[in-house]
């Protein structure tokens, strides 16, 4: 999946956890609001993930490191599902989500440097296509389009959106 505005420029590769959490109540998503002096996405809401590193074997190696540094989230409470098509940043990314289970009970410690709030989002809540908003910005002197999903007190949008939309694509009848 392309955003709007992306190229032919060479993207950094990288990958985030698409957590779905099992719980009681039905499922939901793990997801992060950054904190507001990072140099890339500042108080954005987003998956855990990032970077891929020299040492990571596989986007889903990528998800889980990042996932265990960013919010101390174990392996062993994860299984890896899947992974949704690569998703194409107009910032310079190639994300690839890594869609997995996360069975509680866990513990999870937000890295202070990277992590301003961790928050869960009921699965049935971003999977409802009602819940799909289209929005655009002024960004590089263009006019650019992109999903977005209001939550409570959070602006869910951008990349994390977007790649929310296409898990929903993805399980559509």
């Amino acid at each position: 999946m392309l955003e709007d505005g992306v190229g032919d420029e060479e993207l950094t590769p990288a990958s985030v956890l698409f957590p779905i959490v099992l719980r009681a109540s039905g499922p939901s998503v793990l997801l992060t609001q950054r904190t507001d002096h990072l140099k890339d996405h500042p108080g954005q809401i987003s998956f855990p993930g990032g970077r891929v590193e020299p040492a990571d074997c596989s986007p889903a190696d990528t998800a889980l490191r990042e996932a265990q540094e960013e919010i101390g989230l174990s392996s062993r409470h994860i299984e890896i599902l899947g992974y949704l098509p690569e998703y194409r940043t107009s910032t310079g990314f190639r994300v690839t989500p890594v869609v997995a289970i996360v069975k509680p009970p866990f513990d999870l410690r937000p890295d202070p440097g990277e992590v301003a709030k961790i928050f869960e989002v009921p699965l049935s809540f971003l999977m409802d296509t009602a819940n799909h908003q289209q929005h655009s910005l002024h960004y590089r002197g263009k006019l650019r389009h992109y999903f977005a999903m209001p939550y409570g007190e959070y602006f869910i949008w951008g990349a994390t959106a977007g790649i929310i939309v296409a898990l929903s694509r993805a399980l559509a009848p």
